[in-house]
């Protein structure tokens, strides 16, 4: 079930589950999961893209491994708040995956994600290498936690 307003979302979800965040690349997808009380958003994994088919069965695979009960799909507006390419190809990937499971999937606005997460691995010193390694699972978990700071004050 798509929840295109974020309210809407949070009704969907049931009680004391975890919730999965993603980063959707061209390349990648960067996975991060929460804590059953919705409190931290942790960084997990990050999915090399291929086809739809396998990317989803990975996936749902997490999804059901971690006992997941609804998905947050970063959703790339451009600084203007307009939707460009980029948040019809993550529209297309949620109307796909709802196909293939019943979780409530939600959007959220993802603008700098990627920068936050960049500035924090800088911070920690990381090497390049690892940061190429570990920036897309990263900006999953900022964009999860975002959505779950909104979630609390609901």
């Amino acid at each position: 079930m798509i929840c295109e307003d974020f309210e809407n979302f949070a009704a969907a979800l049931p009680p004391l589950v975890g919730l999965a965040g993603l980063d959707l690349g061209e390349r990648t997808i960067g996975v991060a999961v929460s804590d059953r009380m919705r409190g931290v958003a942790s960084p997990l994994e990050t999915i090399r893209r291929r086809k739809f088919t396998l990317d989803a069965a990975r996936l749902l695979e997490i999804l059901a491994e971690r006992e997941i009960g609804g998905l947050i799909l970063g959703l790339p507006r451009n600084m203007d708040g307009s939707e460009g390419p980029r948040c019809q190809s993550t529209r297309a990937f949620a109307r796909n995956l709802s196909r293939l499971t019943e979780l409530p999937i939600g959007f959220w606005d993802e603008r700098l994600s990627t920068v936050a997460a960049e500035r924090a691995l800088l911070e920690a010193d990381t090497t390049r290498k690892r940061r190429a390694e570990v920036i897309d699972h990263v900006a999953a978990a900022y964009i999860l936690q975002g959505a779950l700071d909104r979630l609390r004050n609901l």
